[in-house]
């Protein structure tokens, strides 16, 4: 029998932190390299060898924590995760059970209806990560150069019920996360990786339904699509009358479809205990406000400020902040033209559609908020039309030559000469007699058509306001 189910997902998310060496020894943490030459006796687990804490770990963890508005646990621990898995040299990680760093915090969401949304956040614990399986024809091998990398777990509470949450809350704690500068949050370099609870129950039952946990998902848009597709598994199973298996699944982006990994039938007994050479961490205030102290302005207060400081529309202050790099990218280009609204068009604009064309990062493009910021006081100034000014854009994103330099090399200097523009129009007007006949009908459209022209003849250098203006004193005398 069918009937309306609500949708209960949970995130687990694994955060590598930006550190220079590993958890508990001093390796490097850099990504890549030749296989098992990042890793020593301490994080191989070899007999004899024994742990230090990074003090950094620790840092980030409470300035992670305090970021998503948590509690701090003064008193804490490590213990010993007990499982045995190629990729773990020891047959156990070192993690945190009972006491971890931070508790009882959350990130709002808006949702697509305007709405805003707080998502609890659990716990989030720091931990070692495992090394890496390399599948090939000739056999499985593992590569130990990530083993030791630390990690914080953020762990939400069964709060997200839609899949669109779920991303929502991905991009928002992504955004958290590389504002305090804690993790890189690659998800192609497995710096940031998530795993999903999804289960679903009758409208106004309070008990959970059966849940699964799908795995293997390499972007927030396959986080939303995998969510989505289990949300109608499990409601076709339900309607069916189906069993739904407690199960581990993975997400595959060639199927758009999630895949049985293994069942979870029964409960992992991990067989916690607290880690023994490790001593008991004490966090006292006094730590705890010097790491508060030196965090920057958070993504919702820099979209306040930028709406207010800048008059920016709510959509475009959300853009601008979602992406720290982004942000103080624009707030130097205002500063050097003054012009908000303009920076804000041309960032959101060309800026962001050539980044995406050419899959670039900010911090990979050759054009600095100065150039920016030059190109929009020229158009200002009506040295160059806004036509010109996209070319020169173009070339200034490929070359990271300044636009006072293209526009002298390629002679792009707008042309403000009322006589020059005079003749050009009136030579477009004589060759097009049906648009003029249009525009005597009625048809006001074939003015844009007719100003169009007039760019073209003059190879893109007419100042196009004086370009319109002539032309319609030109039609008012025929």
């Amino acid at each position: 029998m069918n009937c309306e189910y609500e949708t209960i997902i949970g995130l687990e998310v694994h955060a590598e932190l930006s550190t220079k060496t590993k958890i508990y020894c001093g390796c490097t943490t850099e990504f890549g390299g030749e296989v098992n030459t990042h890793c020593c006796p301490v994080c191989l687990g070899l007999p004899g060898s024994l742990p230090k804490l990074n003090k950094k770990v620790v840092e980030y963890a409470i300035a992670a924590g305090l970021a998503t508005n948590c509690s701090i646990t003064k008193v804490t621990n490590t213990a010993r995760k007990n499982y045995f898995y190629p990729d773990c040299p020891k047959n156990y990680q070192i993690t945190q059970d009972e006491f971890p760093i931070c508790r009882e915090g959350y990130i709002e969401i808006e949702t697509s209806d305007g709405k805003i949304k707080k998502i609890g956040i659990e716990r989030i614990h720091i931990e070692e990560d495992a090394g890496k399986l390399i599948h090939a024809p000739s056999g499985t091998y593992v590569d130990y150069n990530r083993t030791g990398v630390p990690l914080i777990e953020i762990v939400t509470k069964p709060d997200i019920r839609t899949p669109e949450e779920a991303r929502l809350y991905l991009e928002k704690l992504k955004s958290i996360l590389q504002y305090i500068e804690v993790s890189d949050c690659k998800m192609e370099e497995g710096s940031l990786r998530c795993d999903a609870n999804i289960s679903i129950r009758p409208k106004g039952q309070e008990e959970f339904g059966v849940k699964s946990e799908v795995k293997n998902m390499n972007s927030f848009k396959a986080v939303e699509k995998a969510l989505d597709y289990e949300r109608l598994r499990h409601i076709e199973l339900e309607n069916k009358g189906g069993r739904i298996a407690q199960e581990t699944r993975r997400w595959d982006e060639t199927t758009s479809s999630t895949i049985t990994m293994r069942s979870k039938e029964k409960a992992h007994d991990y067989r916690y205990f607290p880690e023994p050479d490790l001593v008991t961490l004490s966090i006292d205030d006094e730590w705890i406000d010097k790491i508060k102290s030196a965090l920057p302005e958070m993504p919702d207060a820099k979209k306040e400020r930028f709406k207010k400081e800048y008059s920016l529309l709510e959509y475009d202050a959300a853009i601008l902040t979602s992406n720290k790099m982004l942000s103080i990218f624009y707030e130097k280009c205002v500063g050097e033209c003054k012009d908000p609204k303009a920076a804000s068009n041309w960032v959101m604009g060309e800026m962001l559609r050539l980044m995406n064309e050419s899959q670039k990062d900010i911090k990979d493009i050759l054009v600095t908020p100065k150039d920016l910021g030059e190109l929009i006081k020229l158009i200002i100034s009506g040295t160059i039309s806004g036509t010109i000014a996209k070319k020169v854009f173009a070339e200034m994103f490929e070359t990271g030559k300044s636009p006072n330099a293209i526009v002298k090399e390629k002679g792009l200097v707008q042309n403000n000469d009322e006589d020059f523009i005079k003749d050009v129009v009136i030579k477009v007007l004589s060759e097009n007699p049906q648009s003029v006949a249009d525009i005597k009908n009625g048809k006001d459209r074939a003015i844009g058509f007719l100003v169009g022209q007039v760019m073209k003849a003059s190879k893109g250098k007419a100042n196009p306001s004086m370009a319109n203006k002539i032309l319609k004193d030109e039609l008012s005398k025929m």
